[in-house]
């Protein structure tokens, strides 16, 4: 049995799927609250460098924070510094769910990814 920790938010009808996803695949999790407990700026950098994905893939775009800060304007303008400050200062910015298992990362939940990336 493999362990991954889940940063993911429990109202979340995508992330109830994923959990309800790895579960059913054997898979023993710690579930993080991402609005109550985001990652760190260093945890976020971990996460950004082991999914092989572009900071931008990060932001929940189509959430309330995303839009009532204004980020599709501003984002590009950002350093990456201030990008990784954002996600770690409002976990509902973060496109969810984040899963790992320390060597690997995915974003949001697609179940043929989840069975390409976390089938046991």
């Amino acid at each position: 049995m493999s362990h991954l920790k889940v940063y993911q938010y429990p109202k979340c009808s995508t992330c109830r799927s994923a959990v309800k996803w790895l579960k059913e695949a054997g898979h023993e999790l710690e579930l993080q609250h991402i609005a109550e407990q985001p990652p760190t700026v260093q945890e976020l950098r971990v996460l950004v460098a082991k999914s092989g994905l572009e900071l931008k893939k990060f932001f929940n775009t189509s959430g309330e924070v995303y839009k009532n800060l204004g980020l599709k304007d501003k984002l590009p303008g950002l350093s990456e510094e201030e990008q990784l400050d954002l996600l770690s200062r409002h976990g509902m910015l973060i496109k969810r769910p984040v899963v790992t298992d320390g060597k690997k990362v995915t974003v949001g939940f697609k179940e043929e990814q989840f069975s390409q990336s976390w089938s046991m």
